[in-house]
């Protein structure tokens, strides 16, 4: 089972604690929030990690090194030249998670006790060939999701701004869900990355925007479970407390 997680980021929300170190080596609890994230995806059975690279990304490889890849099969995908943001770094990470079976996506500075082999294996059994997990929670920016789980749109609630170009809805028409930061792509999504406009640096909900009406893009909603975004001081210091128990 393949993955891939996020740690090339910046983590300039965390500074000065990332002035000196890579975002996905501060520690949460005595132990880096990128080694938390590679022990969780192996006790889940995933046996082949993606990490991509840029911001001090030669700390990186050499914490990987000196833990000898934690026993499983870990590939560098460098970004140090340029960094290619979520959409970007899926893309160039293509080599090393394109095959028969999907892939699971894991930001670095996402924590959470879900069930990741069940959101694996539900996607494994959908048609969709991409599966973002969501759930109901307070944020400006939300996912809108038929009753199917499909997605459709976005909207910025602060702003009005809503995705793709175009669209309208009334109040209520949709599932308004927040993304987790968590998702599982089929390698047949790459096809549509092929097109002129996906190159270089983008991010990955723009580009599952632009694509939702002709691929499958669906949601996977869950509530009551632990979750922490730590690449911001505040949730940070409350993961420290919770893993600190």
């Amino acid at each position: 089972m393949k993955a891939m997680i996020f740690a090339a980021g910046l983590g300039t929300r965390l500074r000065p604690l990332t002035d000196h170190t890579p975002k996905a080596l501060v520690s949460v609890a005595g132990k880096p929030m990128l080694e938390r994230v590679i022990l969780r995806l192996k006790d889940a059975g995933f046996n082949d990690i993606t990490v991509n690279i840029h911001h001090f990304g030669e700390q990186i490889i050499e914490f990987l090194r000196a833990n000898n890849d934690f026993g499983i099969t870990i590939h560098i995908s460098d970004e140090r030249d340029m960094l290619l943001d979520t959409g970007g770094g899926i893309k160039k990470a293509r080599p090393f998670l394109e095959s028969n079976e999907p892939f699971l996506v894991h930001n670095a500075d996402i924590l959470s006790d879900i069930n990741l082999t069940e959101l694996y294996r539900h996607h494994q059994k959908s048609n969709a060939e991409a599966t973002l997990l969501v759930s109901q929670r307070q944020t400006s920016r939300y996912l809108l999701l038929d009753d199917a789980n499909r997605l459709h749109g976005w909207i910025n609630k602060s702003t009005g701004e809503t995705k793709p170009e175009g669209l309208t809805f009334q109040e209520g028409q949709y599932k308004e869900m927040a993304f987790g930061g968590i998702h599982v792509i089929s390698s047949s999504l790459f096809h549509y990355m092929e097109n002129g406009e996906w190159t270089g640096k983008f991010s990955i909900i723009p580009f599952y925007l632009s694509v939702c009406e002709t691929a499958r893009i669906q949601g996977y909603p869950l509530q009551d479970y632990r979750w922490f975004d730590i690449g911001k001081p505040e949730t940070l210091a409350k993961a420290e407390k919770y893993y600190s128990l």
